[in-house]
């Protein structure tokens, strides 16, 4: 009997005397597996990598995901030697793999992020930091940490965090109605800009170029308080490209603020080479051009490697400097900056820098030591404990709370290092 309105059904052809296997409610947990596998292949992990899937941080989650993040993962073994997928108790996914290139495990990883974040969003940075659902690590080169997070998990210190309670994310209706504020909004309260310091001068506070940005938080809280304008990470990006359209606009009023000193401006890619930006560089002369330094965000980077080879040519060519952002440990040891050719590398200050293993600590301070061309940035410090990791990697160029205070008390920034390293040392 035909039923238009019925649910539809998956039929299960069942043979005559067997019953039908019920389906799990939920997949079975690898921790366990995972880990004795780890453990039995410590010695053997040359050229495996892996990818930790931040499930657990959504706000909403489905078993559909697992399943649609296994196929997609799955269809990608094609090309590999190894790979497998591993379901955690907390939520996440990691799939070990050899033998696939790094771009097509970042685009896989960037389309399963944009499907998931297309219907929820993230809760919080995952643990490395970073506002990313997905990270991706060379596993000799961490190792231990991994271990420790799928024992941790066993012990149950992981597994059911309580979820941080935020406003709701910002809906495409209020950004139209921000988008149209901020066309009439005067902006310069909320730019901001904030040095980065070398360290190594020993006789003066030597300022490398100062970093111009918009205090997102505030402006959020002026304009839309209801509302969180970070939580939707699409839609944020939507947002900071047009403010960087109004940047442009309130520095097209003058040029003078270049003069004598470095600017850094964080733009996205599809800004520096829209008619804005072209109007902006042509109020500049050649000298002013070579005082700005164009930010570019790791993310951005990834997504749109193309568009990046046309600002490269362009920034060449007019004579800007190219810094990437947003990079951490493991982006700095596998990513040929000489052949992106940017003239700095942002490295994002965390305390858990500091628990790196000695193989760890080695591959970076090599990985420093080979740039000729790109200088490294410690971003985003705000303890003297990230200024002395700075030092004993070979970083020179520092940035954040901690070097805003040391200025804000006179102090030469060389001798606050010194006085901190006597006092760790003691």
């Amino acid at each position: 009997m035909n039923r238009p309105n019925a649910p539809k059904r998956d039929w299960v052809r069942v043979k005559p005397g067997e019953r039908p296997v019920a389906l799990p409610e939920k997949p079975e947990y690898d921790d366990q597996k995972l880990l004795t596998l780890l453990q039995s292949a410590k010695r053997e992990l040359q050229g495996l990598r892996l990818i930790h899937l931040h499930l657990s941080l959504l706000k909403d989650k489905s078993n559909l995901d697992l399943i649609s993040i296994k196929r997609a993962m799955q269809e990608t073994a094609d090309n590999s030697s190894y790979l497998q997928v591993f379901n955690l108790s907390n939520d996440d996914v990691i799939v070990l793999y050899k033998g696939i290139k790094f771009s097509l495990i970042s685009d896989v990883c960037s389309k399963i992020e944009k499907l998931l974040l297309s219907r929820t969003t993230m809760t919080k940075q995952n643990p490395y930091r970073e506002d990313s659902l997905y990270s991706i690590m060379e596993l000799s080169l961490n190792f231990v940490s991994v271990i420790r997070f799928i024992e941790g998990l066993q012990k149950g210190e992981s597994g059911d965090a309580p979820v941080e309670q935020t406003k709701p994310p910002i809906t495409l209706e209020e950004l139209g109605k921000i988008e149209r504020a901020v066309q009439m909004f005067d902006l310069s309260p909320f730019m901001l800009n904030q040095p980065v310091v070398n360290i190594q001068n020993p006789t003066e506070n030597e300022y490398e170029y100062f970093e111009l940005y918009i205090a997102i938080k505030a402006l959020e809280e002026r304009l839309s308080p209801e509302f969180d304008i970070t939580a939707n990470r699409w839609l944020f990006s939507y947002f900071t490209s047009q403010l960087d359209l109004s940047v442009l606009r309130a520095l097209n009023y003058g040029v003078d603020f270049l003069r004598g000193k470095r600017l850094g401006l964080n733009l996205n890619l599809a800004t520096i080479l829209s008619a804005s930006f072209v109007k902006f560089d042509e109020r500049l002369t050649t000298d002013l051009r070579g005082n700005v330094v164009l930010e570019i965000n790791k993310t951005d980077l990834i997504e749109n490697v193309s568009m990046y080879k046309e600002v490269v040519d362009f920034a060449a060519t007019r004579g800007y400097k190219i810094c990437i952002d947003g990079l951490n440990d493991f982006w700095v040891t596998h990513m040929d900056l000489e052949y992106m050719a940017c003239d700095y590398a942002k490295i994002i200050w965390s305390p858990d820098m500091e628990s790196m293993t000695e193989e760890e600590v080695e591959a970076l301070q090599e990985k420093v030591r080979q740039q000729e061309n790109c200088r490294y940035i410690l971003a985003r410090c705000g303890t003297v404990s990230g200024l002395i990791w700075a030092e004993k990697m070979g970083i020179s160029l520092v940035q954040g709370r901690v070097i805003d205070n040391i200025l804000r008390k006179s102090v030469l920034v060389r001798d606050a290092l010194k006085t901190a390293q006597v006092m760790n040392d003691d």
